[in-house]
Formats: structure tokens, C-alpha cells, sequence
């Protein structure tokens, strides 16, 4: 196994490549602890959750809640990608900027990345265990959704949904891990999240749009085509709207709502400079949104600190 080689296409240096030991990188390649952006984006429908719970409650919201949903946000998201990877072995070799990723590139064989999932669930299963039983439950109702995500893009021109299920369930995690139930506002915030994840996503799908076609994986990306733009601004439209209704019945201030209004510029700016024969510049995009929910995750915090 070639420690030092084997960086994945779309990956630039980073600390995996510039520290890690050598035959730890295939496995932090799988998790894509080198590129974590990801994680970030699973994360801020947790957090919205918390967040969620800070305007309810009128304070700031747990500590140990964020802390908890980081750690199981990069475990789930390392495990969930790992089971991507094993899914799509074949696949994966058969995509230019994909073919290098441990699995395909045989540096990691396919035994080896079972076992390396199970030990990521173990670590996203102590997570979880550290709420309450209603919303152990809940996290253990996401599996499902995750099960399936990856066969999708082999049936359906609209994985991008299956992955917005999956990628949102944190929105519905905060909200019961601080009440011990569920209300109308993290399920609506659940939705407004899955509209932006489709949209999100669709962007980061235009990097594969040729090799999919040429293997026959669908997506958003080449169902929408010259249509794009359009379509990002439906999706992220109705983020906006959705995620504002949760924040208004939780009892937002006006400081979120202004952090709402950031947020939904900075989406405004994606759509207004997507590109989709561009692949960096989608990529930059995908990688924005990050900056996004965090614009409306600290918003959040201060009104409920105010």
C-alpha cells in the first residue's frame, strides 16, 4: 500500500498530505478527512437545529450539543463516504477525477474498508448514544436513507434528493436532543435544508457531468443542463423561505433574520456566477456553502446570546 501516493484528483495539498503518516492517508483519503468540506456541510443542519433550540429557549443553546454533533458529523460523514466508495469501487475507476481514490487505485482493498466503516460507526454510535432515547431513535432512523443513497444515481435522474434526506437528518436532531420531541419547526427546517443540499449538490454534480454520461450515472446536473441556473434558484429559493418559517415559529429575533438575509445572498452570488463548464469554479461554489450556514448558524447564536 502506497502511503504517499494516490492524492485524489480533485484534492490539492493539504494536512493529510503534508503530515499524516503514510499508511494512515488512504484511510483519512476515505473518510475525506483531506477534504472536509463535506463534514462542514452535514454539520450545519445540526447546528441550525441547536440552533433552533437557542431562539426556543430564549439562551444559548448546549455547548455539549455542538461539540457532540461535530464529532458525529466527521465520523458519520467519514463512514458515509466510505460506504460510497465501497458501493461505487467499480465505478469510481471508470470517472478521471475519481479513478484515484483509495478503493479504485488499490490502496485500500475492499475488506479493509469495511472494517474502517464499522470503526467510524462505532465512533458516530457512542455519539449518539450521549442523547436522550427519543433522539437516539432519530439518528437511527437516518441509516435507511443512507443505505440507499448510493444505488440512487443508477435509477433516478434525482439522487441529489436522496442525498438532501440524507445529508439534512441533523436538522431533526438538535431540535429533540433539547426538547426530547419533535415540532413543525425542525421538520420545516428539515426541508429547507433538503433544498439546499439539491441545490448545492447539483453544482458539485457538474464536475462529472461528461464521465456520467459516458457510464450512464444519473444526476441533477444533467437533468437540469442548460437550465442551471434557473433551477439553483428555485431550490435555494425555497431553502430561504423554509429555513425562515422554522426560524420565525422557534421565535428568531431580528439578528437572525439578518443572518438569513446574508445567507441568502451569498446563495444569490452562487447563482449569479455558476458556471457549469467550469468545473473549478463549481467546485469553489459547493465548497462556499459552507460560509453560508455558518453566516446563518452564528446569527442564530447571537440572537439567542441577545
Amino acid at each position: 500500500m502506497n502511503g504517499t501516493g494516490g492524492r485524489v484528483a480533485d484534492s490539492t495539498g493539504n494536512w493529510v498530505d503534508l503530515y499524516a503518516p503514510g499508511s494512515f492517508r488512504p484511510y483519512l483519503r476515505l473518510a475525506r478527512l483531506d477534504r472536509p468540506i463535506g463534514s462542514w456541510l452535514l454539520l450545519m443542519p445540526c447546528w441550525w437545529s441547536v440552533g433552533l433550540t437557542g431562539l426556543a429557549m430564549e439562551r444559548l443553546p448546549s455547548l455539549w450539543h455542538i461539540v457532540l454533533f461535530f464529532i458525529g458529523a466527521f465520523a458519520m460523514r467519514g463512514a458515509g463516504c466510505t460506504w460510497n466508495d465501497f458501493v461505487d469501487r467499480d465505478l469510481d475507476g471508470k470517472v478521471e477525477r475519481t479513478r484515484s481514490r483509495p478503493i479504485p487505485s488499490g490502496q485500500v482493498t475492499a475488506r479493509q474498508a469495511v472494517v474502517f466503516l464499522v470503526a467510524q460507526a462505532l465512533v458516530g454510535l457512542i455519539v449518539l448514544l450521549q442523547f436522550n432515547g427519543f433522539t437516539i431513535l432519530t439518528g437511527l432512523a437516518s441509516l435507511l436513507v443512507v443505505a440507499i443513497y448510493p444505488f440512487m444515481k443508477r435509477i433516478t435522474y434525482w439522487p441529489q434528493v436522496f442525498l438532501g434526506l440524507a445529508f439534512s437528518w441533523g436538522a431533526l436532531m438538535g431540535w429533540p436532543a433539547a426538547f426530547g420531541r419533535l415540532d413543525w419547526a425542525p421538520v420545516i427546517l428539515y426541508a429547507g435544508a433538503i433544498s439546499w443540499v439539491i441545490a448545492y449538490d447539483t453544482i458539485y454534480a457538474h464536475q462529472d457531468r461528461e464521465d456520467d454520461m459516458m457510464i450512464g450515472i444519473k444526476s441533477t446536473a444533467l437533468l437540469f443542463g442548460a437550465d442551471t441556473q434557473r433551477a439553483l434558484t428555485l431550490f435555494y429559493s425555497a431553502a430561504v423561505v423554509l429555513i425562515g418559517i422554522a426560524c420565525v415559529m422557534a421565535g428568531a429575533g431580528w439578528i437572525t433574520l439578518v443572518g438569513l438575509a446574508g445567507f441568502a445572498a451569498h446563495l444569490a452570488w452562487q447563482v449569479r456566477r455558476i458556471d457549469i463548464d467550469d468545473p473549478a469554479l463549481c467546485l469553489r461554489l459547493f465548497r462556499s456553502n459552507r460560509d453560508a450556514g455558518l453566516i446563518l448558524f452564528a446569527a442564530m447564536l447571537i440572537d439567542a446570546a441577545v
